[in-house]
């Protein structure tokens, strides 16, 4: 039976990834959760899948979130729609372990396991994937952040301490999967798939009127609100490009993006006879979630089959717009440059995004500032968790300045 930690279990691949685990008690354990403020659904997590840890925020909620999970747990079990496994006495909870804080957040991932799910979203996640690292665990990777602004000081610690890194994104899994058993000199080419968002077939005109509603109404997947707005701008497909790189250990010039409306072929690997193999599936990212908890091996599920006469009748595969989404076009020179552009890149566009969903800013405005923020930025070539944060934090300030002067 595997243990397993998981950074954001309350968002939504941290639910989906107990889903994965309640279809499989028999292979899995939690022995931590880790949340934000989303403390209601994590005790109803707690009562269900009883971990030796939490991670909550804010300091000073532990006796607030006993009490709670109490009263969580007499209810479940009134109510009778939760296993009867809940606390009836204060007691039962003294073995609880109670984190808090930044150093609490780097203390859960580093609690001994067999793998570290991080589903944390933003720059956030960076410090308690190097800790789990650093303790030896194998990571189960969904925060994107972590690669993009941190590949470099990720991959060369996981191979220091022999730790797997299992990528989540249905992409990178595919591509994990299309490489098994093969051969690093017989690649030729990664080629990423992307449903091109909900704005694909807009102009420059209509992408100017859009909406937050709009923006958040991704037409294949259900993701979290920040992952949403980044395939509308096609910024995933830069971010998931700069992953690859480091993931693969591949130049940025051998890695192509392919826009796939249909979301059947998850990505494909190309190999230098000529040869592609693809992964295939539903868009369901409980798959790629089981395959980075089973991996080398599979778990059967009940989450449906592809149906090659109805979703496969039609694949479709053409070439992303960098003119209309130049996110893309910001991503790939990032890398080329490498240092902490990579950094700047993803600290300025996590912060935009964050203003656009706070209504501070426009849709057509998150690739606009962004432009200016890496033309304005002295990138450093030397990557250091130091210089790294530092970057991140600059390229905010510069976004929310940015932003302050075109009001």
């Amino acid at each position: 039976m595997k243990e397993i930690v998981i950074l954001g279990s309350t968002g939504s691949i941290g639910k989906q990834t107990l889903d994965v685990v309640r279809s499989h008690p028999d292979k899995f354990s939690v022995k931590g959760l880790a949340c934000g403020s989303r403390i209601d659904v994590l005790l109803e997590q707690i009562i269900e899948f009883r971990p030796d840890a939490i991670y909550v925020e804010d300091e000073g909620n532990s006796e607030i979130v006993k009490d709670r999970l109490l009263e969580f747990s007499k209810k479940f079990a009134s109510e009778g729609d939760r296993p009867a496994n809940h606390f009836t006495d204060k007691k039962e909870l003294d073995n609880l372990q109670i984190y808090h804080g930044e150093k609490g957040l780097t203390d859960i991932a580093s609690l001994s396991c067999d793998v570290t799910v991080n589903a944390l979203v933003g720059i956030n996640g960076l410090k308690p994937t190097i800790a789990a690292i650093n303790r030896g665990n194998d990571i189960a990777l969904a925060n994107k952040e972590t690669l993009v602004a941190g590949g470099e000081i990720i991959m060369k610690l996981a191979a220091e301490n022999r730790v797997e890194i299992f990528p989540i994104d249905s992409e990178h899994s595919a591509i994990y999967q299309c490489l098994e058993g093969r051969k690093k000199e017989d690649v030729s080419k990664l080629l990423l798939t992307g449903s091109g968002g909900p704005f694909r077939e807009y102009s420059r005109d209509e992408l100017k009127k859009v909406t937050k509603k709009e923006a958040l109404k991704h037409p294949k997947w259900n993701m979290g609100e920040k992952i949403t707005i980044d395939s509308a701008t096609l910024m995933n497909k830069g971010l998931e490009l700069i992953e690859a790189k480091w993931l693969f250990d591949i130049a940025y010039k051998n890695i192509e993006v392919l826009i796939h409306p249909q979301s059947i072929v998850h990505s494909m690997v190309e190999f230098i006879d000529g040869t592609v193999i693809a992964q295939m599936g539903l868009t369901d990212m409980r798959l790629p979630i089981a395959y980075a908890l089973s991996a080398p091996g599979r778990y059967g599920n009940n989450y449906g089959k592809l149906d090659f006469f109805k979703e496969g009748s039609r694949l479709e595969f053409l070439k992303p717009d960098i003119d209309k989404f130049p996110c893309l076009y910001l991503a790939i020179e990032a890398i080329k440059t490498g240092g902490t552009a990579p950094a700047v890149l993803n600290g300025g566009n996590e912060e935009l995004v964050s203003m656009f969903l706070s209504d501070k800013i426009k849709f057509f405005e998150i690739p606009e500032i962004l432009d200016v923020i890496m033309n304005e930025t002295d990138f450093v070539s030397d990557v250091t968790l130091e210089n790294v944060l530092f970057a991140d934090n600059e390229a905010r300030k510069k976004a929310r300045s940015i932003a302050r002067q075109r009001t």
